[in-house]
């Protein structure tokens, strides 16, 4: 056993890294047997491998630099993934929760320290300020449980960075007692640095954001772009005198907007932050914990059991005050609690600004007896939180699923979205495009297409479109997206995308506009117009000229009657999804009539997205439209197929008035379901299979126009 000692610690970096990755690996195993948050099973081991456990690592820089990342990184994923528009509708209730998760435990944390423990009235504050603070260790369970955007979750992140910019103000104002130099003027400087701070944060990231993303599509770029901008924002808090986690909180929630939460870019972030530095946190927490302290006597075990005990009921009076205020269910209130009762990294910073302000000389604010007690505290939080939190998140999802399957008993969606692709330069955007629209509760995978003609080329283009879609492949890999694909030969591009819907079960199509060139100047190309005549299905033609996620508004034209189509709600719920997940405002217009039912719709199924409606009297006001399309706003034009129930004659000069008044604008032209699945493959002598895209009349009316403008002149 000696022979084994005088290995431990082990100083080897790579060995320390290795029993690292070995809790991480089967720390989950381990507690999912026994039904416990693995979350527990991290701190647990940090325990048990660290000084004042076995003694197998040392908590050296390593553990201070990934522990730092981590909670770094639990912060910004936590402004990441807040939902903006919630949290303004809300924003009484925030401050609401926010005050009384901090100023209740607060309160009674004093009384008890001052009251039971006798201590003095500047250590009772200061243990009060550790527990009116909070840290959301439990957070990965929410992620795993997909809640991120759960009312009580969102209430549960705003609120806890309140209280804890609280509790860091009442802990500097307490700092400031005891500094002979600090005063008003040190107040009147603190404030001013914050606000500039905060100002130049809202200032200038987006503009960063907007001209990076905008011109770098690299996976990793991108990665390391945000990563930048995190810590960053996370020094510069740091510099004005406030932790780092309230620049890197703020950080998310700038950059909200431009990282979708179903895009890969957002994938790759929680992937990293889950799989190493959130861990590693949560390991070296562990590592700071020594529960021998508990056996030193009966008093240790007296003060650890009234911090924790009086701290968390703390937590929990305004946990459940607030969801009885709020008319929240039960479940909202344990996730409430759940989230905001446990102390981590923040207390243990707070304990050590107390150790280093002498009250006299040789005597300091915080000893060992608070000292351990406090750390003590977090184990015991630590779990109670964690157990809590998942206890919750079952409720809930439970709830959720009975509430989706009421809503949907009548009623299933069909949604199976393919992609037709061919060119490497649009089919990214194209994936992206569907994932933005796709209902991500279904799981449900896509199918990426590739039609090559059937000539003497088509072995070379074959191969070029296996490449493009194997390429394609692993960006939906990227987003835990399963991607079917196929090259299908064809004499007939539109006949072969047409089958290959019917073989795969489609619901609808997704694809990039016709580029013009030489050869073929039309508007719609050789094949799309045959596509949509004989294809009474969604299909979805895109225009790209930036990324979608730099988007700041979708403008919507809708043709009178279009509430009449089949394809009503299906293209409504699509436009819906995109606006939610790209946190983006979509303006419709269109007829009073039209705007009343998308208004019902957009408020029952997606009340969190921000909608404007216009009235437009006539369709011939289109081209009036030019002026309000920006650069970045997206411009979509709902038209309609000859025959349909909202088709009209004006939708024929629809080609010339996008390429005269809407080139180089990013467009979307959708063609709804009409007509029904039973006549899709009808063929009758009065209906006709194949319409041209202008007519004789059109040419004979173009010939007199141009005529009478050269006899004028």
């Amino acid at each position: 056993m000696t022979f084994l000692t005088s290995y431990f610690p082990i100083q080897s970096p790579t060995l320390i890294f290795f029993v690292v990755l070995m809790i991480i690996l089967f720390a989950p195993i381990i507690m999912g047997k026994l039904r416990i948050p693995h979350i527990i099973g991290m701190v647990l081991a940090g325990m048990i491998i660290g000084e004042h456990g076995l003694n197998i690592l040392v908590r050296d820089s390593s553990f201070e630099l990934f522990g730092k990342v981590g909670l770094l990184y639990i912060m910004f994923l936590a402004g990441l993934e807040m939902d903006l528009e919630s949290v303004k509708k809300n924003s009484k209730r925030f401050l609401i929760f926010g005050l009384l998760t901090c100023l209740v435990p607060l309160f009674m944390t004093y009384a008890m320290s001052r009251g039971i423990l006798g201590y003095s009235h500047s250590a009772s504050f200061l243990l009060g300020c550790i527990m009116a603070s909070n840290t959301l260790i439990a957070y990965p369970i929410i992620s795993r449980y997909g809640l991120q955007r759960d009312s009580s979750v969102m209430l549960s992140v705003g609120s806890s960075m309140l209280s804890l910019f609280l509790a860091l103000m009442m802990l500097a104002a307490l700092s400031a007692a005891y500094d002979e130099d600090t005063g008003a003027v040190f107040w009147i400087l603190f404030l001013l640095k914050f606000v500039v701070f905060v100002t130049l944060l809202v200032w200038s990231i987006p503009k960063l954001a907007r001209y990076f993303l905008r011109r770098y599509s690299d996976a990793v770029m991108q990665y390391i772009f945000v990563l930048a901008v995190m810590f960053l924002s996370a020094a510069l808090s740091e510099t004005v005198g406030v932790e780092g986690i309230v620049g890197a909180f703020l950080s998310g929630l700038i950059l909200n907007r431009y990282i979708p939460h179903v895009s890969p870019l957002m994938n790759r972030i929680e992937f990293i932050g889950n799989a190493l530095f959130i861990p590693y946190f949560l390991i070296g927490v562990g590592m700071l914990i020594n529960v021998q302290t508990l056996f030193e006597g009966s008093r240790m075990l007296w003060i650890v059991t009234l911090i924790a005990f009086i701290g968390t009921f703390g937590k929990a009076v305004a946990a459940y005050l607030s969801s009885l205020l709020f008319r929240l269910p039960k479940s909202a209130g344990n996730m409430m609690f759940g989230l905001t009762c446990a102390h981590a990294a923040g207390a243990i910073a707070m304990v050590m600004v107390g150790m280093h302000l002498e009250v006299s000389p040789g005597v300091y604010l915080v000893n060992d007896e608070i000292l351990n007690g406090v750390v003590i505290m977090i184990l015991i939080t630590c779990i109670i939180s964690t157990l809590m939190t998942q206890h919750a998140s079952q409720q809930i999802i439970l709830a959720n699923r009975q509430a989706a399957a009421d809503n949907t008993a009548d009623s299933v969606d069909d949604e199976k979205i393919m992609l037709c692709v061919k060119y490497m330069e649009i089919a990214p955007q194209l994936l992206e495009l569907a994932i933005m629209v796709r209902n991500e509760q279904l799981k449900r995978d896509m199918v990426a297409l590739n039609v090559v003609y059937d000539d003497e080329k088509s072995a070379k283009h074959r191969e070029q479109g296996l490449r493009l879609l194997e390429q394609l492949e692993q960006r939906a890999a990227a987003s835990d997206i399963a991607l079917q694909t196929q090259v299908r030969l064809s004499s007939n591009i539109a006949n072969g995308i047409k089958h290959a819907f019917r073989e795969f079960g489609a619901s609808e199509i997704i694809m990039g506009m016709h580029v013009h060139t030489d050869v073929n100047p039309k508007f719609w190309g050789m094949f799309i117009q045959s596509l949509y005549n004989g294809l009474n299905r969604q299909i979805i033609l895109s225009r790209f000229v930036q990324p979608l996620n730099t988007l700041r508004r979708i403008q919507v034209v809708v043709p009178s009657r279009a509430e009449f189509e089949p394809g009503f709600h299906r293209w409504l719920e699509r436009l819906s999804r995109m606006a939610h997940n790209l946190d983006c405002r979509i303006q419709f217009h269109g007829r009073n009539e039209s705007l009343e039912l998308i208004r019902q719709y957009v408020n029952n199924h997606h009340p969190s997205v921000r909608a404007e409606y216009t009235y437009m009297a006539h369709w011939n006001e289109l081209p009036k439209l030019a002026a309000t399309i920006h650069d970045d706003h997206m411009f979509v034009v709902i038209t309609a197929r000859k025959g349909t129930i909202s088709y009209k004659s004006a939708l024929e000069r629809l080609p010339n008035e996008l390429q005269q008044h809407f080139s180089g604008k990013n467009l979307i032209i959708l063609f709804p379901d009409q007509y029904g699945d039973a006549k899709e493959e009808s063929m009758t002598f009065t209906a006709a299979q194949h319409q041209e895209e202008s007519s004789v009349y059109d040419f004979i009316l173009r010939w007199i126009y141009k005529n009478s403008k050269k006899v004028k002149h």
